[in-house]
C-alpha cells in the first residue's frame, strides 16, 4: 500500500516539479518590464512627465557605443530602420552581446576602473595583460563574483597574469588596497577612515585596519634580470625566524643602556661595531643625523618613521597606528570585512586570508556587491546611477528607486552574477531607450524620466575616429604629440595610438557625469591636429574623398556624410543648411571637408545621446 502511495504522489507531483525545473530565470524582457513599471510607477508619484521612446537612429547609436563601444556602419543604420519587426531592438542587443566587441568593450572599461587610481605607476606597464585576461573572462561567460574573486587572491608575474592588476595598481599596499576593494567591489568609500572614524556614515576607523589586515603579507617586487623588466606579486608568510624577532628601534633607552659605552648619551658606529645594530646604523644615520656629529642622540632617534603606522613591509601582521603615540608600534588587528561582519580565522597565511576576504565580499549574503555592480553598470549605460556617486553609495546615501535597484540586484545573483544578462536587461528597459531631454535645475524629482547625454570614454571616441576616418589600431602606430602651436597631432611612433590617445582623452569612469568636462588640449587636438586634417581632406582615398566621388548628387552627400559621423539623417534645415554653405564657398571639396570637420567637433558627435 505504501509503495503504491507513494508512485501515486510521484505521478500527480511530477508535472509540477518539471515546470518548476523548466521555468529558469525570469525572460530579460519580462524583468524589463518590471523595472519599468517600479520606475515609471515613482515618477507618475511625483508628477514627472516621461520622454517617448527615442528613434531607430539614436537607439542604434546608443546601444551600439555602450555595448560594443563602436559606432554603427552606415548600411547597419539604415537596414534597422527599414527592419519592420516590432522585436528588432532586442534582436540587435541580443546580437550585440554576442559580439566579441562586447568583452573587449568592457575589458577596457575595467582597466580605466582599476588604474585610473593606481597609486604604483609602473603598474601602467601590464595594461595589455590585463585588458586580454578581463577580455577572456568575459568572453567565457564567467560571473563577476568569480572575476572578483581572482583579482582579489591573485598573484605571480604582472606580464603573464592578468588578474594581478588590483594588486599591482596598489603596490601591494594593505591601505590601499582595503580603500580601492571597498570602492570597487562594495561601493563604498571608506578610506577616510584610515585616520578617523567616518564622518558621514556609521563605519569606525578600527574596520577600516580590519579590512586593511586582509592585506599585510601581499607583497610586489621586480623579477630579477627580467628582459623585458617586470614585477611580481608574491606572499610574504611569518615564519619560525621572523615571527618573534624583535625590533632593535622599538626601545630606544634599552638601545643606551646596551650600546652606549661611555654614557655621553651618544651612539658612535664604533660602540654597535659587531652588533645587530651594525647593518642599520650606516642607514639611520644618514636620514637622521641633524647634526652631522657622526652619532644618534635620542632625540634623533626619535624622528624615525615609526614602524607600526607605516606597517613595515617586513610585517606580517597589520597594526592600527596609535595617533597618541606614534612611536609605538600601533594596535594589532584581525582581519574582518565591516559590512558583514564576517571574520578570517587567525594566523592563516596570505592566500588563505585573501581567499576569505573574496568569499566574504562575493557571498550571496553580501547585499552591498550586487549593488554596487549593477548601481554601476546603470549609471554607465543611463549616464546616472540610483546613487551619486557610484562608489560612494554609504549606508546612509540616497537611493533613487530602491525598489528597482533591489529587484535587479536579486535578480544578478539568482543568476550566477551573469554580467551580459545585466547589460541585457537594463537595455531593454523602455528606462533606458527614452529620448533625452536638456535637464532643467529649477525642476526636482526622481531621475530617469529622459535620458541623459554622457561624453563618451576614450576609448569609444577612438573607434569613433577610426571607423569615420579609415583607420585602425593594426594599420596605424600613431602617437599623440603635446598639445601646443596648434599642431598636436597623430604622427607615425612607436608608441601605441590608442594608448597615447587615452592619456588625453581619459577619465576615471567612477565620475559622475557632471564633473566630466572636456579640456583645452582636448579642443585643440580635435579642431587642430594635423592628422586628422589629413583624414577629412576630400581629395586622394579617404573616406570623404570616396562619399564626394560615389554621391555626385550634394543631397545624397550630406545625406551619406551624417549617416557616417551622426549615424542618422540630416534634418530638412540641415539640409538646407549645408547647401546654403556650399553655395556660399562654391569650392565642393573645400566646403565638405569644413562640414565634415564640424560634425566630428559637434557635441553630438562627442557624447552618447
Amino acid at each position: 500500500m505504501t509503495t503504491r502511495l507513494t508512485v501515486l504522489l510521484t505521478l500527480l507531483l511530477a508535472p509540477a516539479l518539471s515546470n518548476i525545473r523548466a521555468a529558469g530565470p525570469v525572460p530579460a524582457p519580462e524583468l524589463a518590464r518590471s523595472v519599468d513599471r517600479l520606475i515609471h510607477g515613482e515618477l507618475r508619484a511625483a508628477e514627472v512627465e516621461v520622454t517617448p521612446l527615442t528613434t531607430d537612429n539614436d537607439f542604434l547609436r546608443r546601444v551600439a557605443l555602450d555595448l560594443t563601444g563602436q559606432l554603427p556602419s552606415p548600411q547597419d543604420v539604415t537596414l534597422f530602420g527599414i527592419d519592420p519587426r516590432s522585436d528588432k531592438r532586442n534582436r540587435v542587443i541580443s546580437q550585440l552581446l554576442e559580439s566579441p566587441a562586447f568583452a573587449t568593450h568592457l575589458a577596457r572599461y575595467w582597466r580605466d576602473v582599476i588604474f585610473s587610481r593606481a597609486t604604483e605607476v609602473r603598474s601602467r606597464l601590464m595594461q595589455p595583460t590585463f585588458e586580454k585576461w578581463m577580455e577572456t573572462q568575459i568572453s567565457e561567460g564567467r560571473g563577476w563574483d568569480q572575476i572578483t574573486h581572482d583579482l582579489l587572491t591573485a598573484s605571480g608575474d604582472v606580464r603573464e597574469n592578468g588578474a594581478t592588476a588590483l594588486m599591482f595598481a596598489q603596490g601591494g599596499t594593505a591601505a590601499e588596497l582595503a580603500a580601492e576593494t571597498s570602492r570597487i567591489f562594495l561601493g563604498i568609500q571608506i578610506q577616510c577612515a584610515n585616520c578617523h572614524d567616518h564622518p558621514t556614515d556609521h563605519w569606525k576607523r578600527v574596520q577600516f585596519h580590519q579590512l586593511a589586515a586582509y592585506f599585510p603579507r601581499v607583497r610586489v617586487r621586480p623579477v630579477r634580470d627580467s628582459t623585458p623588466r617586470t614585477f611580481e606579486v608574491v606572499s610574504f608568510n611569518s615564519s619560525r625566524r621572523t615571527r618573534n624577532r624583535p625590533n632593535p628601534l622599538e626601545n630606544i633607552d634599552g638601545l643606551f643602556r646596551r650600546f652606549d659605552r661611555n654614557r655621553d648619551n651618544r651612539l658612535t658606529k664604533a660602540e654597535v661595531a659587531r652588533t645587530s645594530m651594525a647593518g642599520l646604523f650606516n642607514r639611520i644615520l644618514t636620514r637622521v643625523d641633524t647634526n652631522k656629529d657622526g652619532a644618534l642622540s635620542r632625540d634623533e632617534l626619535k624622528q624615525l618613521p615609526p614602524p607600526g603606522g607605516n606597517n613595515r613591509r617586513t610585517e606580517t601582521e597589520h597594526f592600527m597606528p596609535d595617533l597618541d603615540n606614534p612611536s609605538s608600534r600601533g594596535q594589532k588587528v584581525q582581519p574582518v570585512l565591516f559590512a558583514t561582519g564576517r571574520r578570517a580565522k587567525s594566523d592563516l597565511d596570505d592566500i588563505s586570508r585573501r581567499t576569505a576576504l573574496a568569499n566574504h565580499v562575493t557571498s550571496s549574503n553580501n547585499p552591498w556587491f550586487a549593488q554596487a555592480f549593477v548601481n554601476r553598470v546603470w549609471s554607465e549605460l543611463l549616464g546616472e546611477g540610483f546613487t551619486t556617486p557610484i562608489d560612494d553609495m554609504g549606508p546612509g546615501r540616497p537611493i533613487s528607486h530602491p525598489r528597482a535597484l533591489k529587484l535587479l540586484s536579486e535578480d544578478f545573483v539568482a543568476n550566477g552574477h551573469d554580467i551580459k544578462r545585466l547589460y541585457q536587461v537594463i537595455t531593454v528597459t523602455e528606462t533606458y531607450q527614452r529620448q533625452i531631454r536638456a535637464h532643467d535645475p529649477a525642476k526636482t524629482g526622481p531621475p530617469f524620466a529622459a535620458a541623459s547625454p554622457t561624453r563618451l570614454q576614450a576609448d569609444q571616441l577612438y573607434n569613433a575616429l577610426a571607423r569615420v576616418l579609415g583607420f585602425s589600431d593594426q594599420s596605424s602606430t600613431r602617437r599623440l604629440s603635446r598639445p601646443g602651436n596648434g599642431n598636436q597631432g597623430m604622427r607615425r611612433g612607436r608608441a601605441n595610438g590608442r594608448a597615447l590617445f587615452g592619456q588625453l582623452f581619459g577619465f576615471d569612469p567612477s565620475t559622475p557625469q557632471e564633473d566630466i568636462t572636456g579640456t583645452v588640449p582636448q579642443a585643440l587636438y580635435l579642431m587642430n591636429s594635423t592628422t586628422l586634417n589629413t583624414l577629412i581632406r576630400a581629395r586622394g582615398n579617404t573616406r570623404l574623398a570616396r562619399i564626394l566621388r560615389n554621391f555626385p548628387d550634394d543631397k545624397d552627400a550630406v545625406s551619406e556624410l551624417y549617416l557616417l559621423v551622426l549615424s542618422r539623417e540630416p534634418s530638412k534645415n540641415e539640409q538646407k543648411i549645408c547647401r546654403e554653405y556650399l553655395a556660399e564657398v562654391g569650392d565642393r571639396n573645400e566646403a565638405f571637408e569644413d562640414l565634415m570637420w564640424s560634425l566630428l567637433n559637434s557635441s553630438e558627435f562627442l557624447s552618447k545621446r
